[in-house]
């Protein structure tokens, strides 16, 4: 990496799982518009062809009027060749295909078990860590044989025993986990703003919140706009919308999958008394009242994402992929959303910020436990990430928050040594699992059933 006034220039980004479709474009557009920073990005993914349309089309990228970043894509033979050298390493993967996750998302389905996104928590979340965690150890191996210093950005769910198996492996790695579910609830709280005292909605970044939680169940304690306390802003907008929800002018909570009308958010915050910070499809996932069954989810108004839904959209992903490596179709420099690389920016002495991010627990969060990885906000700056102390959990999220991270620490050690009984006792720990059943048998009977159903992409140890 080198320096120029007000630039880093020659920086090395390897990026794991490079062949992506759909979020490596909008990473490509982030990097192409930020004009303090330039280089190389090596993509690395296991479908080598994937990576090399990636290539093409962020060679294409660098070639359009609208850049002010300068980047050059090649492609990887070798997870030893891209993180050779690197300073800085992005890994995003997708641990098997969605046949395996249509076992994550819906085998539960028998026992009555509804999961809306099936990647962080209940069974899903935690089969899909049993796949995913094996496959980071090598990623963590190399970092440390390659470029122990280069820092490591994690967006591969589930994200806190993605970035717990780093550090697992690697002590001394400096890696932290992204997520973008705060700011969704950041712009929520701006719209209140907007809405409840009559002034132009703020940007969200503009809403200073303290983070508190695990990934996909995090909370604010405080919030505040210019010197506002947004909690009682906040509570006025939710009674004025609680029994229908809110959503943006021309946006509805069934025009996508991914949306939701944030009644669970508004309902948490009436039980609670704290902000919820997380979409309401997540948020549901570790408290199961909202997934009794479908009619119970509706009448929360957020969605169940089938798999098949997935599947199609990778088809219409895919035709886009070949349209732009091959010039038939321009490519849609929309930004991904994500502070990915501002924190980059950060990282290399060009700027200082504070975000949410995913670290081990040194801390930040007194009453959880050391070395689990929490959501907190950080400060970054040059070469540094110090997590910002957020105080003990009160007592009622605390209740609500163990049970998961009891979970992340037994699937840590069941995805290290292929134990199954550990993975029975998750799921029977699970909320949403011990709300259908609460018989061993059957619960084993679930879990190897999924285990088979899955045991394509698992470590040899899983087979009978």
């Amino acid at each position: 990496m080198k320096y120029e006034q007000h630039k880093a220039s020659d920086i090395r980004l390897a990026y794991i799982g490079g062949g992506s479709r759909g979020w490596a474009w909008k990473f490509m557009t982030d990097l192409a518009m930020e004009p303090a920073l330039s280089g190389q990005v090596i993509l690395y993914d296991i479908d080598r062809g994937a990576a090399e349309a990636n290539a093409v089309i962020g060679n294409k990228i660098d070639q359009m009027p609208a850049v002010r970043g300068r980047w050059r894509y090649t492609v990887a033979d070798s997870l030893e060749d891209a993180l050779t050298g690197a300073d800085f390493v992005v890994i995003s993967i997708l641990p098997g295909t969605f046949d395996e996750m249509a076992v994550d998302v819906h085998m539960p389905e028998r026992l009555g078990i509804w999961q809306p996104v099936g990647d962080t928590a209940g069974p899903g979340g935690m089969m899909r860590a049993l796949r995913t965690l094996p496959m980071f150890v090598p990623i963590a191996e190399g970092i440390r044989d390659f470029c122990p210093k280069a820092w490591v950005i994690n967006y591969t769910n589930p994200m806190s025993l993605c970035v717990q198996v780093l550090y697992c492996v690697f002590p001394q790695i400096k890696a932290f986990g992204c997520c973008h579910e705060v700011f969704g609830t950041q712009a929520l709280l701006a719209s209140a703003v907007g809405e409840e005292l009559g002034i132009p909605a703020p940007q969200r970044r503009d809403v200073h919140v303290n983070v508190m939680g695990i990934n996909h169940f995090t909370w604010f304690d405080s919030a505040s706009y210019k010197g506002i306390d947004l909690f009682p802003v906040y509570r006025h907008f939710v009674e004025r919308h609680y029994e229908d929800g809110f959503s943006e002018p021309g946006q509805h909570w069934t025009d996508s999958p991914f949306h939701c009308a944030h009644r669970v958010k508004f309902d948490l915050f009436r039980r609670y008394g704290y902000i919820a910070a997380a979409g309401d499809r997540h948020l549901a996932e570790f408290v199961p009242e909202y997934l009794q069954d479908p009619d119970t989810i509706k009448h929360w108004k957020f969605s169940l994402t089938s798999v098949q839904w997935r599947k199609d959209d990778l088809r219409q992903r895919l035709e886009q992929s070949r349209k732009m490596a091959s010039g038939k179709r321009e490519v849609d420099m929309e930004p991904s959303g994500e502070e990915g690389v501002l924190l980059m920016k950060a990282l290399a002495g060009l700027d200082r910020m504070v975000s949410n991010v995913n670290l081990p627990n040194t801390g930040q969060i007194a009453n959880l436990p050391l070395g689990t990885v929490v959501e907190t906000n950080a400060v970054f700056s040059y070469d540094s990430v110090r997590p910002v102390l957020a105080g003990p959990m009160p007592e009622e999220l605390y209740r609500l928050t163990v049970p998961h991270t009891e979970n992340h620490a037994r699937i840590l050690q069941a995805a290290l040594r292929q134990d199954r009984e550990l993975v029975v006792q998750a799921f029977l720990n699970d909320p949403n699992t011990a709300s259908k059943c609460t018989d061993k048998e059957t619960v084993r009977c679930l879990v190897d059933d999924m285990l088979t159903g899955t045991e394509k992409y698992l470590p040899n140890g899983w087979k009978k």
